[in-house]
């Protein structure tokens, strides 16, 4: 039986959405014939009972093949509001769209929402994660967190030359509200000499100490900070949270202020918040695999109607897991006694007590 797909992108946008897109939409038409549309803005789409026809007609998919390297969503995105208090109208959507399936693109938070209209609506729902901060929980992958971590080495190899040329101390604030993921990843293959993440608690005294030694018996007279978003103040300021001065202070400028005067010589400090260039360029190649296969397999779940469903990565290939279990699992933190915490600690890099 001809079916109707609909696709959608929920939460921030990231490198390899379009990926997904691009497979799922191909895949559909060649091997099963059906029809796919995408639903613009989440659901804003539904909301407002409008759809993106992605389906080719004929075999000519020559007008998808660029959407394997455009970063973004080419369906956009939103990542605000109460949506469940217009389940009704969403609801009334989706019927008078008229689909057989929909396949959600999207994060915890989007995952959880979806979940919960589809429950109430009877969806048949496909899910594929997809998280910069790479914390969805059952998966080893998630689309779009190998091109942040590659964006964020970039900008630490750029960094570095500045920092060496002028002996300086460069902070890199990276995102990670919860989740420290990215900056562990990026600070061990960026060369970072620290690295905080909200998982494993840290001193200001324990960073100095870290740069004087440093300084003083390896000879080095600069350094690299990656700190994520989402770390807490140091032990010492734990019973006073504003101990920073500056007016807008993340917590990149937090320790860059802490770290200013922490040994006999007056420290040199730069700090960069990337933001939002995490989440933009062109998808990696694993993005883009992961992606592509995702994709691909979330229309096979649908012509085996098997719903309700997220797809993960585990141990070299896609399994599934009932959505629901990905809700009630608490979302994926690093392990403070983890192999990577532990490579870092071996190659000298301070990452908390």
């Amino acid at each position: 039986m001809k079916k109707r797909i609909g696709i959608l992108t929920s939460g921030g946008d990231c490198p390899g959405l379009n990926c997904v897109i691009r497979a799922a939409v191909s895949h559909a038409t060649r091997t099963y014939d059906w029809q796919v549309v995408g639903i613009p803005y989440a659901t804003q789409g539904l909301l407002e009972q409008k759809t993106v026809p992605l389906s080719i007609h004929g075999w000519d998919l020559r007008g998808i093949d660029p959407l394997l390297n455009m970063g973004g969503t080419i369906l956009g995105s939103i990542n605000k509001g109460d949506t469940l208090a217009h389940a009704d109208e969403i609801l009334a959507g989706y019927k008078a769209i008229a689909l057989d399936a929909l396949i959600i693109v999207g994060g915890d938070g989007s995952l959880d929402i979806i979940h919960q209209l589809s429950v109430l609506g009877n969806w048949n729902l496909i899910a594929i994660p997809k998280t910069i901060d790479h914390d969805v929980a059952f998966t080893e992958r998630a689309i779009g967190f190998d091109t942040a971590v590659n964006t964020i080495v970039d900008a630490i190899n750029r960094l570095i030359f500045t920092a060496a040329s002028h002996d300086r101390v460069m902070i890199i604030e990276v995102m990670g509200r919860n989740a420290g993921h990215l900056a562990l990843h990026s600070g061990i293959a960026g060369g970072a000499d620290v690295i905080l993440i909200p998982e494993v608690p840290y001193t200001i005294q324990g960073i100095c100490n870290h740069l004087t030694e440093l300084r003083e018996q390896w000879q080095k007279k600069f350094a690299i900070i990656v700190v994520a978003e989402g770390i807490s103040v140091s032990t010492e300021d734990a019973n006073n949270p504003s101990t920073c001065t500056t007016a807008k202070c993340g917590q990149g400028q937090y320790i860059a202020e802490k770290i200013a005067n922490c040994s006999h010589h007056l420290i040199d400090t730069r700090v960069s918040v990337l933001g939002h260039i995490q989440r933009g360029g062109i998808p990696s190649a694993l993005d883009r695999l992961t992606a592509t296969m995702f994709g691909k397999i979330a229309i096979d779940l649908i012509a085996q109607n098997q719903y309700d469903q997220m797809l993960a990565w585990q141990n070299g290939k896609v399994v599934t897991f009932p959505i629901q279990d990905v809700i009630n699992k608490n979302p994926s933190l690093v392990n403070p006694q983890g192999d990577l915490v532990q490579t870092a600690r071996s190659l000298g890099i301070y990452i908390g007590e």
